[in-house]
């Protein structure tokens, strides 16, 4: 099977590119905007017809979308996020490849949900910051291509290599500061959030196994429980061997939060509309999200297989590597 990969040297891709290599009967071919990709190609700036002619000369088929963007203005999150994918999905249209579309999303799509809830893939999407609405336009044009495509909305992803801007990215360091430190206090903020991680590594293997599926539509991808991020710092800590204590700091008090999904619609001003800010959650999902995972077990025949202990001793390997 011919497999080109885009976005392997982001940090789902190359766990995805490490899980297609270990299968001998894929043949991957990687295109990306970096020197090491086998080919070089800039899906949003980039033609759907120079891709279309790539395509036809490769012939693959399946076709696994990573690229993407998590940081930035509306206007880059958008090139990178939407119209790449509007472009990858204009060119598999004129392509005589007939390749399967497996697109990565993530949960952002959905925005906040109810405290206590599991989000299923019938959820209408209510994205909490311009991060979550470019992916989900990029899903829209997806399921709406005509395409044989699946999205898998990837829930909060962890494990080795996670990015030093992300919460756990970011607890780990700040933990590795307080030890290099000797100090006996960790102030953090945000820890009543509650969040579904699932291993980059069992990530990868819902996209082999999405790639040799029939199955359409949108896949949720996650583990089915939500850990507060109080309990995985306390997790953390005992497996860094920091012995200090861990105190919250305050979160600002009277800023709204966006609707939740499942809770009732209420009407509400331009300005209070605006004032939903999404913090403290960046991604824009509010405090709990919890993912409806039996979509992914009944037509992929996936289940997560890496707990959150290894995937944060994993974290912090590399993050106690730091000098």
């Amino acid at each position: 099977m011919r497999v080109l990969l885009l976005g392997a040297n982001g940090f789902i891709g190359r766990f995805v590119a490490d899980r297609l290599l270990a299968d001998p009967a894929v043949h991957l071919t990687a295109l990306g905007r970096g020197d090491d990709a086998d080919v070089r190609f800039d899906l949003a700036s980039g033609s759907p017809g120079a891709l279309t002619r790539f395509l036809d000369a490769v012939h693959p088929g399946v076709v696994v979308n990573c690229a993407g963007a998590t940081r930035g203005g509306a206007r880059d999150l958008t090139r990178h996020n939407t119209v790449a994918v509007a472009t990858v999905c204009e060119a598999l249209r004129r392509s005589g490849c007939g390749a399967r579309l497996v697109q990565v999303g993530c949960a952002s799509e959905y925005g906040p949900s109810q405290p206590g809830s599991s989000t299923a893939e019938d959820a209408v999407p209510r994205p909490g910051g311009p991060y979550g609405v470019s992916k989900l336009a990029a899903t829209e044009l997806v399921l709406g291509s005509g395409l044989d495509a699946v999205v898998l909305r990837v829930f909060s992803p962890v494990g080795p290599g996670t990015p030093a801007g992300s919460p756990l990215g970011r607890l780990a360091e700040a933990m590795r500061r307080a030890m290099q430190a000797g100090d006996g206090e960790l102030k953090l903020s945000g820890l009543g959030v509650q969040r579904d991680f699932v291993d980059v590594r069992d990530v990868a293997r819902a996209v082999h196994a999405a790639s040799l599926s029939a199955a359409q539509g949108v896949v949720n991808i996650g583990t089915g429980r939500a850990v507060r991020l109080r309990d995985a710092a306390a997790v953390l800590a005992r497996v860094a061997g920091y012995a200090g204590n861990l105190n919250e700091l305050d979160a600002p008090h009277g800023i709204p939060q966006r609707p939740m999904i499942g809770a009732p619609r209420t009407e509400g001003t331009i300005a209070d509309q605006l004032a939903s800010a999404p913090y403290p959650y960046p991604d824009g999902c509010g405090p709990w999200q919890q993912a409806d995972v039996r979509t992914a077990r009944d037509r992929l025949g996936w289940r997560p297989r890496i707990n959150l202990e290894e995937s944060l001793a994993d974290i912090w390997m590399e993050a106690a590597c730091r000098i």
